[in-house]
């Protein structure tokens, strides 16, 4: 679909790839609604999309469905329509073992990762199926195709999310709406501040090193060409297409392969016991 004159929605607009994908769709001439929890993280991104086109912010928490449901009604009073849904925000969990991850982190990463995706989803869909021609997005992760250890609950968030949005493209195959869903590797953001666990070092969900991470703005550029082409899915960094492969040809020896790799950053990560 065209991305110049048409409004978009993207979660997580507040930092990290939504806030790429936002300013990436505004220099192509859309108009953007950027959701994020953070009022403050909103307002960075206004200042730096300055005079970029029809812009407008929206402090909203995902885990909230009546928040959500309300949202629709904002975005169409700000911007006259919505042609498109990005749910790009996520957050990860504190890489530890799941016998040491409390329910409620659990429950949190479960509630911003896969049911906001699945509130988004909900509150838009009756608008986009109004659309000539409308697009949902949902971003999952490298880290849902292939477990890592320390990082479980995450990555069942984002196989619910591949799923989900699996089963949304199917039931809309006869729709103006078109449905993509995205697998990125590790990508250069400070997810872990983003997330509340306070990690003293940038570290991604997929243990990447920083030389090998794709950067926000290219991995933002991948997710609005997947839009303007209607892919089924997309999948950003030679490290998801090579995990997206090995996941398929031979499941247990990947899952021994990346448990080796992340199993010292594991127990660095692990609570001092003395």
């Amino acid at each position: 679909m065209e991305i110049a004159g048409n409004v978009f929605v993207v979660t997580g607009g507040g930092n990290g790839i939504g806030r790429a994908v936002v300013l990436d769709l505004l220099a192509r001439g859309a108009g953007v609604a950027a959701v994020d929890v953070s009022e403050a993280a909103l307002a960075e991104t206004a200042a730096l999309a300055g005079n970029a086109g029809l812009f407008s912010t929206h402090v909203v928490d995902l885990a909230d469905r009546d928040a959500v449901e309300a949202l629709p009604e904002a975005v169409v009073a700000a911007h006259g329509q919505v042609d498109g849904v990005l749910n790009v925000a996520g957050i990860i969990q504190r890489f530890v073992p799941v016998n040491d991850l409390s329910y409620e982190e659990v429950e949190k990463v479960m509630a911003v990762n896969y049911w906001g995706v699945v509130h988004m989803c909900k509150a838009f869909l009756p608008h986009l199926l109004e659309r000539p021609a409308a697009s949902i997005v949902n971003v999952g992760s490298m880290g849902g195709l292939s477990p890592v250890p320390g990082q479980s609950a995450y990555g069942a968030s984002k196989a619910a999310v591949k799923l989900f949005t699996e089963g949304l493209y199917a039931e809309l195959l006869d729709t103006p709406v078109a449905v993509t869903v995205v697998f990125p590797g590790a990508i250069a953001t400070n997810i872990s501040a983003n997330s509340g666990i306070g990690q003293a070092r940038d570290v991604s969900e997929t243990g990447g090193s920083a030389m090998r991470m794709t950067t926000a703005q290219e991995a933002a550029r991948q997710i609005v060409a997947a839009v303007e082409k209607g892919s089924y899915r997309a999948t950003i960094g030679n490290d998801a297409r090579m995990v997206d492969l090995l996941s398929r040809l031979m499941p247990r020896r990947t899952t021994e392969m990346i448990t080796k790799k992340m199993g010292a950053m594991l127990q660095s990560m692990a609570p001092s016991t003395t």
